[in-house]
C-alpha cells in the first residue's frame, strides 16, 4: 500500500488521504481548505491525480473540511462510490448543497459590490453540483466490514465527534491502517464516547488540540455567566457555532440552564437552516448519541427556528436581549456575518466563540484582538465583549488522545500526525514518543509513503 497526504498537513483543514493498493486508488476524506488565503487557493489548484481514476471515497464524517471538496471531485470526473455512515450521508445531504449555495452567494455578492480581483467571481461549485455528487453516496452500517472491488476492505467505528462520525479501519489482508478522522471526547453530554481498537500497523491521527488541554471549568457555569451578564446590560449574545455538533451541544446546555432557572427567560434563536435541519436529524439517529427521545425533543424545541431570510434580518432589528446561534462556527460565511455586522460594534453585546478557530479565519482574527474586522468588503469596529469557550470542543485534547491510544496493545509500525497546526502536531508527536516510544512522523503536504 502507498499513502499520499493531499491535505490536513500542518493545518486543520482540507483532509484528503490517497491510499493506493496495486492499481486501485481510494481517497479517505475529501475536504475543503479553509483559513489562510494560501490554503484556500489549494481548493482551486488541480489535484495531483485524475479524479476519474479513483475507485472510491471513504468519509469519516460530514464536516466541510472533510467532505466539502466532493462536489468538485465529481464535477472533475469521479464516478465511484462514496462510502460513509448513514448519519453522515444525511448530514452531507444538508451540508454540501448549503456549501454550494454559500459559494454562489459569496460570488454573487463579490460581483455586486466589486470586492473581487476576478471578473466575474465564480463559485468552486454550485448547489446542482452538490446534489449530483450525493447520488454517488453509499451509506453503510457501523462495525461491518465492507469489501471494495479492489480487494481492500474497511469498517467504520464510532469516533464520538459529531452525529455519524467515525474512524476508518482499512486492510488488504496483510496490513491494516486506521484513520482517526476527528476524535471526539469521553464524557460528552450528547455524543457517545469514541470506540477503541487493539491493533493496527499504521495510524493517521488528528492533532487539532495536540498541544492543549481543555478547560476544566463547567460549560454550564460559563454560559450562565455570559447570558446573565449580557442580558442585564440589555445586550444580545451572538454565538458563531458549527451547524453540526456544536449547535446541538449548545442547545443542550441552554436547555439544562433554563430547566434549572439559572438564566433569564430571554428568547433563543437558531438562525441557520443547515443547523436546524441537522438538529432534527438527532431524532432519526438515536443510536448515534446519548439523549433519550424525550430529552432530544426538549433540547430541539428550546430555540425558535428562523428559517427564512426575512426572519433572519428581523433579528438584527430587535431591541430585546436574546441569544442568537448561527453558522458558520469560524465566521467565514453564512448568516452569522450579518449578525456580527449588527452586534459586534456595541459594547453591551457579547460574541461567544465555542470551538477551534483555524488560523486566518475571521473568528481567529477576532479572538486575537483585532480592533476592526472586514465583513462583506467593509470594516467594522470590534467593541463587543469577545469570549471563547475551549471546554465545549468536540475534539479530544492531547491527554484524551493519549488515553485513546493506550488501548492499542501492539506498537504500530508508524503513526502519522495530521489535522493540526504545526505547534499542535509537534507537541502531540513529542508526547506520543515520550509516553509510548512509538515511531511518529509529521508528513508535509503531498508527502508519499510506502507502507
Amino acid at each position: 500500500m502507498r499513502l499520499s497526504f493531499l491535505g490536513a498537513t500542518e493545518t486543520v483543514t482540507g483532509s484528503k488521504y490517497l491510499l493506493e493498493e496495486g492499481n486501485s486508488k481510494i481517497l479517505i476524506d475529501c475536504g475543503l481548505f479553509q483559513g489562510h488565503k494560501a490554503l484556500r487557493l489549494r481548493n482551486w489548484a488541480k489535484l495531483p491525480l485524475d479524479p476519474a481514476t479513483l475507485d472510491a471515497v471513504v468519509l469519516t464524517h460530514a464536516h466541510i473540511d472533510h467532505s466539502g471538496y466532493i462536489p468538485l471531485l465529481v464535477k472533475q470526473g469521479f464516478r465511484g462510490k462514496i462510502y460513509c455512515s448513514e448519519a453522515t450521508y444525511d448530514l452531507c445531504a444538508i451540508l454540501l448543497p448549503d456549501s454550494g449555495y454559500l459559494q454562489e452567494e459569496d460570488a454573487r455578492r463579490a460581483n455586486k459590490y466589486g470586492y473581487t480581483r476576478h471578473t466575474p467571481a465564480k463559485p468552486l461549485y454550485n448547489q446542482k453540483d452538490a446534489r449530483t455528487a450525493l447520488e454517488l453516496f453509499h451509506p453503510v452500517k457501523f462495525g461491518n466490514f465492507i469489501k471494495m472491488d479492489n480487494g481492500l476492505r474497511f469498517k467504520l467505528k464510532h469516533s464520538g465527534h459529531i452525529l455519524g462520525a467515525s474512524f476508518v479501519q482499512i486492510d488488504n489482508g496483510q496490513k491494516t491502517i486506521v484513520f482517526s478522522g476527528d476524535l471526539g471526547r469521553p464524557g460528552d453530554p450528547v455524543m457517545m464516547e469514541p470506540e477503541h481498537f487493539k491493533q493496527t500497523d499504521y495510524l493517521v491521527i488528528e492533532s487539532t488540540y495536540g498541544n492543549r488541554l481543555h478547560g476544566q471549568s463547567d460549560p454550564l457555569e460559563t454560559i450562565e455567566e455570559i447570558i446573565t451578564t449580557t442580558a442585564a446590560k440589555g445586550g444580545t449574545v451572538i454565538i458563531p457555532a458549527f451547524a453540526v455538533g456544536r449547535t446541538q451541544n449548545l442547545l443542550y446546555y441552554i436547555h439544562a440552564l433554563k430547566q434549572k432557572g439559572k438564566i433569564p427567560n430571554v428568547p433563543i434563536f437558531l438562525d441557520s437552516p443547515m443547523a436546524i435541519n441537522a438538529t432534527k436529524l438527532m431524532h432519526r439517529h438515536h443510536n448515534d448519541h446519548r439523549l433519550s427521545e424525550k430529552e432530544c425533543a426538549e433540547v430541539c424545541n428550546i430555540a425558535t427556528y428562523t428559517k427564512t431570510v426575512e426572519q433572519s434580518k428581523a433579528l438584527g432589528r430587535q431591541k430585546m436581549p436574546s441569544v442568537i446561534i448561527s453558522a458558520s462556527g469560524m465566521a467565514t460565511g453564512g448568516r452569522i456575518l450579518h449578525h456580527l455586522k449588527n452586534y459586534i460594534s456595541d459594547r453591551k453585546n457579547t460574541i461567544l466563540f465555542t470551538g477551534f478557530q483555524a488560523g486566518g479565519t475571521r473568528g481567529d482574527r477576532i479572538l486575537r484582538g483585532e480592533k476592526e474586522i472586514k465583513i462583506h468588503g467593509q470594516m467594522w469596529s470590534v467593541r463587543a465583549r469577545i469570549e471563547c469557550m475551549d471546554n465545549t470542543s468536540a475534539h479530544a485534547d492531547y491527554q484524551e488522545i493519549l488515553d485513546w491510544l493506550s488501548y492499542i496493545e501492539t506498537a504500530p509500525d508508524k503513526i502519522f500526525i495530521t489535522h493540526g497546526e504545526v505547534e499542535a502536531s509537534q507537541s502531540l508527536k513529542d508526547k506520543i514518543r515520550d509516553k509510548f516510544g512509538w515511531n511518529v512522523h509529521i508528513p508535509k503536504y503531498l508527502h508519499r509513503e510506502e507502507l
